[in-house]
């Protein structure tokens, strides 16, 4: 693997680490009066694991075979302009989608809160909730998909595939687990923190939003320039 590759995963899975499922909900979950709820953390953080490396050991294979399909032309300058549209666009897209998500996204979250707080069901219960919570995240998981589109289009093996997107799953819930793990030791300390970052992520829903599909769209626009190497000598710029 290269750095360049490593580094871009690295960077979109910690932008899906703050997204609604993998940091908001097991915040609720952490501000839980009482004992430190280590049990329904790992289950609610284990269950949306294990659902976004089933869903992206999916989109690596169908991706891999349309890759192997059309090789020559997904690798053509033809599909590294497009790719390069797309990040532009993507790009300049988050300089206005903060809006019409801020304005919807107050409401939203606060039925989330009054289900999850209000919720009296075991495991199984939470469980669901934790797949409900990654479903409707599907639509918007662009860091996810950016990173299986790279692992797909990488020189990889299959098993270094499956390990890489293992990796990434588990960097994406990382920040999550570490605040559990303060939270066990540490609980007088870490409550305060928690209450700014659950208040702060509620306030700034739209503003998350856009800064990771503003990410994305630069990582995208920068794979695809860098298949591109005469624009770059047109511009005198260098990725390396």
């Amino acid at each position: 693997m290269t750095t360049t590759l490593a580094v871009s995963l690295a960077v979109l899975a910690l932008v899906d680490s703050t997204s609604f499922g993998t940091l908001l909900i097991p915040i609720w979950l952490l501000l839980t009066p009482g004992r430190p709820p280590v049990r329904r953390v790992l289950v609610f953080l284990g269950t949306v694991g294990v659902f976004y490396f089933g869903l992206g050991l999916a989109l690596v294979a169908g991706a891999t075979a349309i890759v192997e399909g059309a090789g020559d032309l997904l690798d053509g300058p033809t599909a590294a302009r497009i790719q390069l549209v797309i990040g532009v666009g993507l790009f300049l897209w988050s300089f206005w989608i903060g809006r019409s998500d801020r304005a919807s996204g107050g409401g939203r979250i606060s039925r989330w809160r009054e289900r999850l707080t209000g919720s009296e069901g075991g495991l199984l219960a939470l469980m669901g909730l934790a797949l409900t919570a990654a479903l409707l995240e599907v639509a918007t998981m662009l860091p996810y998909l950016g990173a299986t589109a790279l692992i797909s289009g990488s020189d990889l093996g299959p098993g270094e595939r499956v390990v890489t997107l293992g990796a990434y799953c588990l960097v994406m819930l990382l920040p999550a687990l570490v605040l559990l793990a303060l939270r066990t030791v540490a609980h007088r300390l870490v409550e305060p923190v928690l209450v700014r970052i659950g208040d702060w992520m509620e306030r700034s829903a739209g503003e998350t939003t856009a800064w990771i599909v503003g990410i994305v769209g630069f990582l995208v626009a920068r794979d695809a320039l860098a298949r591109m190497p005469e624009t770059l000598e047109l511009l005198g710029v260098s990725l390396g």
